[in-house]
């Protein structure tokens, strides 16, 4: 079986993100969205609440799975039984961090190739960071998240 893991902190998911995933969804028979715990960052929603947006952004995938794990990332891969890391590429900026994280993993896992999807073009500017500022704002965020996601952001604003 052809298994591919997309990676991400999905803080939280984002039309461009849902590009990448039915995309991806298209091209293996089965995609693990995988939900890192990156303890650099401070997330505004907790691996539950991620996990629960994605799965209410993905029904229609229905060779789709969402996790979450700790750690190195090969490892993860490995332990899912994937040959393939997905990761989404929105502009020539996001090339280079992504690029060195390819050549990195493929030094540690030989086995295991990194695939990149350009989001659509009408995603390319979207990031999960504008999305929070602009809901921390109160400004209008559908067309850029999935509508779960959206009313769990403007339901959050106040509380986070």
């Amino acid at each position: 079986m052809k298994i591919a893991v997309y990676p991400g902190s999905f803080d939280p998911i984002t039309n461009g993100h849902l590009d990448v995933i039915e995309r991806a969804a298209k091209l293996f028979e089965k995609v693990i969205v995988a939900v890192i715990h990156n303890p650099e960052k401070n997330p505004y929603f907790n691996f539950k609440e991620r996990i629960a947006m994605i799965k209410a952004a993905v029904p229609h995938c229905k060779n789709v799975e969402i996790d979450s794990f700790d750690g190195l990332l090969v490892d993860y891969v490995r332990t899912k039984k994937a040959r393939s890391i997905v990761r989404g590429l929105r502009a020539v900026s996001d090339f280079d961090y992504e690029f060195q994280m390819a050549l990195t993993n493929r030094k540690m896992a030989s086995e295991i190739e990194t695939v990149f999807l350009m989001t659509d073009y009408k995603y390319s500017y979207l990031s999960s960071s504008f999305v929070k500022q602009i809901a921390r704002r109160g400004g209008d965020i559908s067309g850029l998240v999935p509508p779960a996601v959206a009313k769990r952001l403007m339901k959050a604003k106040g509380a986070k």
